[in-house]
């Protein structure tokens, strides 16, 4: 676990792109999901490092709406990390205060993987400790659309004034309506795209790119990032007097 102080201006909300597990396994002349095995325990180190850094809130992206063209031997194996993961670290998660929300379109995933979700999210409402929130068939636009699409049924209801609608309405009717916005993203493995993840919320986030593989990415690595966080100046489109 980290140790360092939480710095005085550091982020509260920390987004992770968690990318490289597949290449960190081929690097070893292993398959890739003994990487994402690797990545999966990986998480754990994180969770337990974001108390002492001031961070409250860490969002997780676990599995894209695109992943899904990935070969079928790699998703089943990633829906059954999945299981094996909530199953595994649910107690630990509990104990630790964490409380645990999923994000995305959940009609595509297993019926067995969504009752452990939901059983998780309930197992852990009461905690407030660390707010973890795994991105899970997550998709930014895909989200922006059913958000869209609920929107438009209230007005259609009769329930929203079609005129009231700005840009503080559409966030009420998304996935993370609950979170506050994130204030940084750090992507891992040396690519610089967003990759459809959180695309409103993150209108005035900071970006890290790192070049670090997820499995190597450690609570001190983290720490070091969150640390100079504390040095950006963010202005939201404004400037100094």
């Amino acid at each position: 676990m980290a140790t360092a102080s939480a710095p005085a201006r550091g982020p509260r909300h920390v987004a992770i792109i968690m990318d490289g597990n597949g290449r960190w396994a081929t690097q070893r002349g292993r398959p890739r999901l003994f990487g994402h095995h690797a990545g999966a325990r990986r998480v754990r180190e994180i969770v337990e490092a974001c108390p002492d850094l001031g961070v409250k809130y860490l969002t997780i992206f676990a599995f894209s709406t695109e992943n899904w063209k990935r070969t079928q031997v790699e998703v089943a194996g990633l829906m059954s990390l999945f299981r094996r993961y909530i199953t595994k670290e649910a107690r630990a998660l509990l104990n630790e205060g964490v409380r645990v929300r999923f994000i995305g379109d959940r009609v595509k995933l297993d019926k067995k993987l969504i009752a452990l979700m939901d059983e998780l999210e309930q197992m852990t409402a009461e905690n407030d400790r660390v707010h973890l929130t795994i991105a899970l068939n997550y998709g930014g636009r895909d989200e922006v659309a059913r958000a869209t699409k609920r929107l438009a049924e209230d007005v259609a209801a009769g329930r929203l004034d079609p005129a009231s609608v700005d840009e503080e309405t559409l966030p009420k009717y998304l996935d993370t309506c609950v979170l506050p916005d994130p204030d940084l993203v750090i992507r891992t493995s040396g690519e610089a795209r967003i990759s459809n993840f959180l695309l409103w919320q993150s209108a005035y986030a900071e970006y890290e790119f790192i070049d670090t593989l997820w499995p190597d990415f450690t609570a001190e690595i983290f720490a070091g990032i969150v640390g100079n966080y504390s040095n950006r100046d963010r202005r939201y489109g404004g400037v100094k007097a």
